[in-house]
């Protein structure tokens, strides 16, 4: 049976920049192993699958896989999915919950009139805090130097559902030297369960940022455009450093791909929104 298939591009009000995504619906009868070759198939960052709730409070479950296998928790992938249901159900304006491993998610979505472009915005789990790694070891799987990194903000593995590796620097001119060596980005990244290397220069006083994400598939080392579950982080980590409630994040420019989060603090969690454009919709033989 064809099954309806959504392609987006998260974190942008424009198409063709952002991140893609594609969403499959009614996805109850696929095998783990169809949806890992799916998610290969169409080489984005992550392809997810619309199923139903199996907890009590959930819209539906949405699973997450990349080139690797399942994720437990995304950003863009969270915010295109219910952009992708409100649309298909045509709903103009909805709060939906996903079900993740990681838990419940609750999502806002506001469609325009055709429903094709959106503003999403979700609340992220607990911050978690965790390990600070070598500044000079982190510094030498990007690529840089000890000199290149922000004084004022050490690495640290901090998550919002997923964890990932911050790695502040001094200035944005440093983000385009960026070189990650694939060998040391899964050493860094693996034994500590995070996702991806995200190299920042923020200006917390100013309430921006400028990131790039990086991480290792079947492919090699491969950049994400845009990572919703590393601007959670972000701010959390900028909140617990130096009181920072808010930060917008510029990402994905070195690759042609602009893209921009926000993130600001919600009581004891991270809310993380930004712009969603629907490119395609058709089906899938699967």
């Amino acid at each position: 049976m064809p099954l309806p298939v959504t392609w987006l591009d998260v974190f942008t009000a424009e198409p063709l920049s952002g991140n893609q995504l594609a969403v499959v619906h009614d996805a109850d009868a696929l095998e783990d192993a169809t949806m890992l070759a799916f998610a290969r198939e169409t080489r984005l960052s992550e392809t997810t699958f619309v199923q139903e709730a199996t907890r009590e409070g959930a819209d539906y479950r949405n699973r997450i896989w990349w080139s690797k296998g399942e994720m437990a928790f995304a950003g863009h992938p969270s915010l295109g999915t219910a952009v992708a249901v409100a649309a298909r159900r045509g709903e103009r304006s909805a709060r939906l919950v996903q079900e993740t491993p990681a838990g419940l998610q609750p999502i806002d979505v506001e469609l325009d009139a055709d429903l094709r472009r959106a503003r999403a915005s979700m609340l992220q789990e607990p911050a978690v805090h965790g390990e600070l790694p070598d500044p000079a070891a982190v510094a030498a799987v990007a690529g840089l130097d000890p000199g290149d990194l922000d004084p004022r903000l050490p690495p640290q593995v901090v998550g919002t559902g997923m964890a990932q590796v911050l790695l502040p620097v001094r200035d944005a001119g440093v983000l385009e030297r960026c070189a990650p060596r694939l060998e040391g980005l899964r050493t860094l990244l693996r034994p500590r369960d995070c996702a991806t290397l995200y190299v920042v220069h923020a200006e917390p006083e100013l309430g921006f940022a400028r990131a790039r994400a990086f991480f290792d598939d079947l492919w090699g080392v491969s950049e994400d455009p845009a990572t919703g579950s590393a601007a959670g982080p972000l701010c959390a980590y900028l909140h617990a450093r130096v009181g920072a409630e808010r930060v917008i994040v510029d990402q994905g420019v070195e690759m042609g791909r602009p893209s921009r989060l926000e993130a600001q603090v919600e009581g004891e969690r991270i809310r993380v929104a930004g712009d969603v454009v629907i490119v395609m919709t058709g089906d899938v033989q699967l």
